[in-house]
């Protein structure tokens, strides 16, 4: 198999996961949505860590620490993203464990196009007419559900605003994936210990108090959390960016999909308006993107 077809797999793997996830975390809807944050923050360092020690990168995790030490712009920006990342974990857990499955679905369909955005904003990139034109589409979708919803659907903005945001700085460092989540959760690892603390003293704790099926998922969610983003990683390096573009919808349609069908949430004719509006935009966006790549590809060929 070549590197990348192996890419593809590794991106798809990792995108149905995700997508997944409310599977994983609909087990644990009994357990406080922040409780099983810090979970996920705790279990994920500690994974991580004997991952990292296990494939002997110790040095290489050590040399990262002192290189942030050393560079306070690089510590600040990593300790934002750790910031934004815990936020749009703790809104997705949430959002799952209270029946907004489809609203999070949305988020994850809009986040691709904000960070477009960003990109223009921040880095100066570049859009043509038609993603442009996909972009004005999408942001008319929102409205849509906006009017709708009878206020604005801040869930999904919040998820999809706070993965741009993550995606901007992340795009500014060069950490390996396994290392750099080492390395975020460990930067939320001393206000996730403290507030479990905070929870085992007042008697609010689930785990250890409720059962052990709910002790191993906790514990688990270490897992789940760094085994797609260490096969996102391997995709990332192996297939071009607008091909790791389209594959990464499989997640929210999983999400839509496993919302309507499995959780049956209410999903009205003015939501599937607004999300074919969406879908539009995408392929418009897409398609766009796939076009360009292949004519720059042609003219350096």
């Amino acid at each position: 198999m070549s590197n990348e077809k192996k890419g593809v797999w590794a991106a798809f793997l990792a995108y149905a996961i995700w997508g997944a996830f409310p599977l994983y975390w609909k087990m644990l809807e009994h357990v406080e949505s922040m409780e099983i944050l810090l979970g996920r923050v705790i279990w994920s360092f500690i994974f991580t860590v004997i991952v990292v020690i296990l494939i002997g990168k110790r040095k290489e995790l050590l040399a990262d620490l002192k290189y942030l030490w050393t560079n306070k712009k690089i510590f600040w920006m990593l300790a934002g993203a750790s910031f934004f990342i815990s936020m749009n974990w703790y809104l997705y857990i949430w959002a799952v464990t209270h029946d907004h499955i489809i609203e999070t679905s949305l988020g994850y369909y809009i986040n691709p196009l904000l960070s477009v955005i960003f990109g223009v904003i921040f880095f100066k990139e570049t859009l043509n007419r038609a993603q442009w034109v996909a972009t004005g589409i999408a942001f008319i979708a929102v409205i849509i559900l906006t009017v709708n919803y009878g206020s604005i659907p801040w869930v999904a903005l919040l998820i999809a605003l706070s993965f741009a945001v993550y995606g901007v700085l992340k795009k500014k460092m060069t950490f390996e994936a396994t290392r750099g989540l080492a390395i975020e959760t460990l930067f939320i690892l001393p206000f996730a210990l403290g507030y479990y603390v905070y929870l085992f003293m007042t008697e609010q704790a689930s785990f250890l108090h409720v059962d052990v099926k709910t002790d191993l998922l906790m514990i688990v969610s270490g897992v789940v959390t760094a085994v797609p983003l260490i096969l996102f990683a391997k995709g990332a390096q192996n297939i071009p960016l607008y091909l790791l573009g389209f594959i990464q919808y499989v997640s929210p349609t999983t999400m839509l999909i496993l919302g309507v069908v499995l959780y049956k949430e209410p999903f009205s004719d003015v939501e599937l308006l607004a999300f074919s509006i969406i879908w539009a935009a995408l392929l418009l966006f897409s398609g766009s993107k796939i076009l360009e790549t292949r004519r720059a590809h042609h003219k350096s060929a």
